[in-house]
């Protein structure tokens, strides 16, 4: 039972700090911070950054509120236009769905990891004795698993953006493929959704959340250990 236990908590402490680096990019102020990086890209279609600190905050509100894609769909340019195309509003309403889903699991592992630790720390009979136990080496555990998902994650975003960038590009079409269906979330680079979020923007989403989980990771893995 105390194995079970183990490998049961380091299971869900991945999946615990990769939903702790999503909710911490759908933030204003990753948005805050990305926009302002002396690095990141121009708009060549004529975006500022106060233009992308106008309207890339409701994209992100989008995806964490409760209401339909009118809210995206309401949107205007100044000259009446709309500020997504109906293709760009589809694939919208997919990430929300894929988005929301991942913060419920992110939720549950939460959920589950205080209950099993109450479970652990009030156990009875012989089990007593090991649960708590048990319990810290899966935080270990879990430290290392996300120790290790985070570096290989972080290297892929680091030789793609400083050796070669196919790396990169072929993980990300790699992640898209994992959860949407054909080409639905490519775009022209005209498009408002590339505009607001060009690739340079998600190769450093994905190595912020890379870094918080590795942080996480070190934090259980080694700062557990004088209790074992």
């Amino acid at each position: 039972m105390s194995q079970l236990l183990s490998w049961l908590v380091a299971l869900l402490v991945p999946l615990a700090l990769i939903g702790l680096g999503l909710r911490v990019l759908l933030t204003p102020l990753f948005l805050q911070i990305e926009y302002n990086m002396p690095y990141f890209p121009p708009d060549e279609y004529g975006f500022t950054k106060e233009d992308r600190l106008k309207w890339a905050p409701y994209a992100l509100d989008y995806l964490v509120n409760n209401e339909d894609i009118s809210y995206l769909a309401d949107l205007r340019f100044d000259d009446g236009t709309p500020l997504y195309n109906e293709r760009e509003l589809s694939h919208m309403d997919d990430v929300k769905r894929v988005t929301q889903g991942a913060l419920n699991i992110w939720y549950i592992s939460l959920a589950l990891l205080v209950m099993l630790g109450i479970w652990s720390w009030r156990g009875r009979f012989d089990y007593a004795q090991h649960g708590m136990q048990a319990y810290r080496q899966g935080l270990m555990r879990g430290g290392w698993l996300m120790i290790g998902l985070a570096i290989a994650i972080g290297l892929i975003v680091v030789v793609g953006i400083s050796v070669n960038p196919h790396v990169f590009w072929n993980f990300f079409v790699g992640f898209h493929r994992l959860f949407f269906e054909g080409d639905t979330w490519m775009f022209l680079y005209s498009d408002t959704l590339i505009r607001l979020f060009p690739l340079r923007f998600w190769q450093d989403a994905f190595l912020l959340a890379a870094l918080i989980a590795l942080g996480g990771g070190f934090g259980l893995a080694l700062g557990l250990r004088r209790f074992t």
